[in-house]
């Protein structure tokens, strides 16, 4: 009943920038927490940033600083903009979206992933 769209991944060399963006879309009455999180293989998946709805943002220590979450509630997109990358900053990023669907019922839906990768 909700569906995800995740964009703005790709290659970029070390030091350089890249803004992911994920769009929502449904049933939705309104949506409390969206966030990104990133996974390599072999290793679980882990929180990089999240933003609630009163943009309270909470960011993982390895990105602080270098990474800035935001979101545009009238299009129920959040975006992760991603500056100074490093080659550990590679992995699989999935946004993750909470909220009320039109029914009250609340709801978590996952993006379908997309990858950045930071190398020379």
């Amino acid at each position: 009943q909700v569906q995800l769209v995740e964009s703005g991944g790709g290659l970029v060399q070390p030091g350089g920038s890249l803004r992911l963006s994920c769009a929502a879309s449904g049933s939705i009455f309104s949506i409390n927490v969206m966030a990104w999180y990133r996974q390599v293989p072999g290793k679980e998946r882990e929180l990089v940033a999240s933003i609630t709805s009163v943009v309270s943002t909470k960011y993982a220590d390895s990105v602080k600083g270098r990474f800035t979450i935001f979101r545009d509630n009238a299009k129920n997109t959040v975006y992760l903009q991603m500056n100074s990358l490093k080659p550990e900053d590679t992995a699989e990023y999935y946004c993750n979206v909470g909220g009320l669907l039109l029914t009250g019922a609340h709801f978590g839906s996952w993006g379908q992933g997309t990858q950045v990768t930071v190398s020379s």
